[in-house]
C-alpha cells in the first residue's frame, strides 16, 4: 500500500510541484498581500510592510467611489454580453446545423477565427474600424447620410462598443460548443414529436432547448467568468475612458497594482473580485438545479 502511494506521490509530483508554484503560492501571497500595506518600497525593504488588517476590504467596500463605478461597469458588461453571445451562439449553431446551409464547414472557421485571433491586434484594428474621426464604420455610415457617434470617446458608446467587440469574440467558440450539443439531440425524439403534430418551434422550444441545458450552463459559467475579468478590451480600445466608463475591475486591479504600486490594496480588490465570481457561479449553478 505504502509503495503504491509512494509511486502515484512520484507521478504526481510534476503537476503537484507546477500547481503550488503557480497556482497556490501566488493566492496564499495575494490573501496576505491583501490584509497589508504594500507599496514598491517593500519589494526592497519587507520591513515596510504594514499590517492594516481588514482596512483594505473596509476602503473598497464602503469608501472607493472608483471600485463601484468599476463594479457596474463589469455588471454592465455581463448582464447585456451574457445573453446576447448565448442567443447568438445558439442561433447561428442552428443556422449552420440546419441542411438548408451550405458550406457549413466555412462558417464554421469564419465564426471561430476571432476567438483564436491575438487579442491585442483585434482590438487595435477595432481601434481603428471605430475611431469617429476616420474611422471605416463612421466613413460607410455616412455614406447612407448616417451621422456616427463618437464610439471610442463618447461616455455613453463607448460602454456598449465594449460589448459588442467581446459578444463579436465570444460567439465563435460557443457556436461551436453548441453545434457538437444539437448533434447530440436524438432525431427519434424529434420525430415522435413532430408525429404527435409538434411544429417545429414547438420541437425547438420543448425539446433541443431542455436537453441542451447542459451546454447553456457551462457556457454561461465560463462567460460569466471570462466577462466578469474583463481586461484586454477595454484596456486597448478606450483605457478605461472617457471618464472612467469603461474602467472593469480587472482593469482597476491592474492600475492600482502596476500604476500607483499599491500591491495590498490590488490584491484585495482580486480577492473581492474572486468572492463575486464565485458568488454568481453557485447561483448559476443553484438555478439550474432548481430548474
Amino acid at each position: 500500500m505504502r509503495t503504491n502511494l509512494r509511486s502515484l506521490l512520484f507521478f504526481l509530483s510534476p503537476a503537484l510541484i507546477l500547481l503550488a508554484i503557480f497556482l497556490l503560492i501566488p493566492i496564499g501571497a495575494a490573501v496576505y498581500m491583501s490584509f497589508n500595506k504594500i507599496g514598491i518600497e517593500a519589494l526592497m525593504n519587507p520591513s515596510a510592510i504594514d499590517f492594516v488588517g481588514f482596512a483594505n476590504y473596509t476602503k473598497i467596500i464602503f469608501h472607493d467611489e472608483l471600485f463601484r463605478k468599476a463594479l457596474l461597469n463589469t455588471l454592465i458588461v455581463l448582464a447585456i454580453a451574457m445573453p446576447l453571445t448565448i442567443v447568438l451562439s445558439l442561433t447561428l449553431a442552428v443556422l449552420i446545423n440546419s441542411k438548408f446551409t451550405k458550406c457549413s464547414s466555412l462558417f464554421r472557421v469564419g465564426f471561430y477565427l476571432p476567438a483564436i485571433s491575438n487579442t491585442i491586434a483585434v482590438a487595435l484594428v477595432w481601434k481603428w474600424l471605430l475611431n469617429g474621426d476616420y474611422g471605416l464604420i463612421n466613413y460607410l455610415l455616412s455614406l447612407v447620410g448616417i451621422a456616427g457617434p463618437q464610439w471610442l470617446s463618447n461616455e455613453h458608446a463607448a460602454i456598449f462598443t465594449i460589448i459588442m467587440l467581446v459578444v463579436w469574440k465570444g460567439i465563435g467558440p460557443n457556436t461551436i460548443l453548441y453545434m457538437a450539443a444539437l448533434s447530440s439531440v436524438p432525431d427519434s425524439v424529434k420525430e415522435a414529436a413532430e408525429i404527435d403534430g409538434a411544429s417545429a418551434w414547438q420541437r425547438f422550444i420543448k425539446i433541443t432547448i431542455p436537453m441542451l441545458a447542459p451546454t447553456t450552463t457551462y457556457i454561461s459559467i465560463m462567460l460569466l467568468i471570462g466577462y466578469l475579468q474583463l481586461f484586454d478590451e477595454p484596456f486597448m480600445l478606450t483605457g478605461g475612458g472617457p471618464v472612467n466608463s469603461t474602467t472593469s475591475i480587472v482593469m482597476l486591479i491592474y492600475n492600482e497594482a502596476f500604476k500607483f504600486f499599491n500591491f495590498g490594496y490590488a490584491s484585495a480588490m482580486s480577492m473581492v473580485l474572486f468572492f463575486i465570481i464565485f458568488a454568481i457561479s453557485l447561483i448559476r449553478i443553484k438555478l439550474t438545479k432548481l430548474d
